[in-house]
């Protein structure tokens, strides 16, 4: 290699690199504010429950548009704990969309229910009403409609069929802090909405975490007692129910509560995103679209593509990093295989086209035009 090559080999730029999520800027845009709660909970030693915990509960409340909020340990155990408290059980149906993350229906199966999986819509791949309305039976007691990829279901009309059929409309918002429909949030339009605050969600903890929030007393006071070993809200040593150890720690309730303040700028940038995506995707590409009454606060931008194997290992050559939500749909896993009532078309040709690009506060438009472009590339 002569020394001209050398210099050339020297100072080519490295290929750009676009990462499926950047924790450490986010963490690095509020450093000073998580050093704070870090002090404090040295000062104080009070690790589990105290002040910090019911600060963030009722600030998360607030922010929702309900009257309570109760952290619990995870996500999972949020929408477990919920199906308990409402008496859902051994008997009982629950309707789930079969497009969703494993958790939905694992919750089901923790309560002793069972859970019916419907299909889906084929535009925004959320929960098909009409299939809902199909699969009612007398043995129904809940609808959990998934708010996903950060879009929220159609509640109005899943609201109709719960109440028609006398159902509990249980949101599950995991991927849709912050988003609403026809000017709500969600959370706050059924009877409970369950939250997880996993490290990667729009709100993410430095660890797992959840919430339920709610605007009924009684069970908000049912969900206190449950998370707490079933203990007596007024005598410690008293415990009114079996219940299990759910309780979000007061070091994840203090990180939470510094990134709530930055949610909402954080969404308007995750949606700034979006609209580069949708402007600048080759035409090949479609993202998972989006109900005019329901703008998604993006948790996951989502695109279809029927060449979805191809462009994966396209990206990757070109340092775009990607993921699948989900690529088996739930009542195609082999442990709810038991649960299956048929096919579900919807669910399982989207199974096999998604594709998650980059999403995270942080991208830069440098980063997004990176991606559009070598999609292009691939598919050309």
């Amino acid at each position: 290699m002569t020394t001209v090559e050398r210099e050339v080999v020297a100072t080519a730029p490295a290929p750009t690199r676009v990462p499926f999520a950047d924790l450490a800027m986010q963490s690095a845009q509020v450093r000073a504010e998580l050093d704070e709660v870090w002090v404090q909970l040295l000062d104080s030693h009070r690790f589990i429950g105290g002040e910090v915990v019911e600060s963030f509960e009722q600030a998360w409340a607030d922010y929702c548009g309900t009257d309570f909020a109760v952290s619990v340990a995870n996500g999972t155990d949020s929408l477990h704990l919920i199906l308990r408290a409402l008496g859902i059980g051994r008997g009982d149906e629950v309707l789930v969309p079969a497009n969703t993350f494993v958790a939905t229906a694992e919750a089901v199966v923790l309560s002793g229910a069972t859970p019916v999986f419907v299909d889906v819509l084929p535009d925004t791949l959320l929960m098909d009403p009409a299939h809902v309305e199909a699969a009612t039976t007398p043995r129904t007691a809940a609808i959990v409609p998934v708010h996903l990829f950060g879009q929220m279901a159609d509640l109005t009309t899943l609201g109709e069929v719960s109440r028609r059929a006398g159902l509990a409309l249980v949101e599950d918002a995991a991927q849709a802090h912050g988003a609403f429909h026809a000017g709500r949030r969600a959370g706050s339009v059924g009877v409970a909405g369950s939250f997880s605050f996993y490290p990667g969600k729009n709100l993410g903890a430095f660890g797992d975490g959840g919430a339920i929030t709610t605007s009924d007393a009684d069970l908000a006071a049912r969900l206190r007692s449950l998370r707490d070993h079933g203990r007596g809200l007024s005598d410690r040593y008293v415990h009114d129910h079996v219940g299990m150890n759910s309780r979000l720690d007061a070091l994840q309730a203090g990180i939470l509560s510094v990134k709530l303040r930055h949610l909402d700028d954080w969404t308007a940038a995750r949606q700034r995103h979006a609209s580069a995506y949708r402007a600048q995707l080759p035409a090949e590409v479609s993202m998972v679209e989006e109900a005019p009454q329901a703008p998604s606060v993006h948790h996951l931008a989502v695109v279809r593509t029927d060449r979805r194997d191809e462009v994966v290992e396209g990206l990757a050559r070109h340092g775009v990093d990607t993921g699948i939500h989900y690529p088996v749909p739930c009542h195609l896993q082999e442990p709810y295989a038991a649960y299956r009532r048929g096919p579900l078309p919807v669910a399982e040709a989207a199974a096999g086209e998604i594709l998650s690009l980059p999403m995270f506060p942080h991208l830069t438009e440098d980063q997004v035009t990176h991606v559009c472009r070598s999609l292009g590339a691939v598919l050309a």
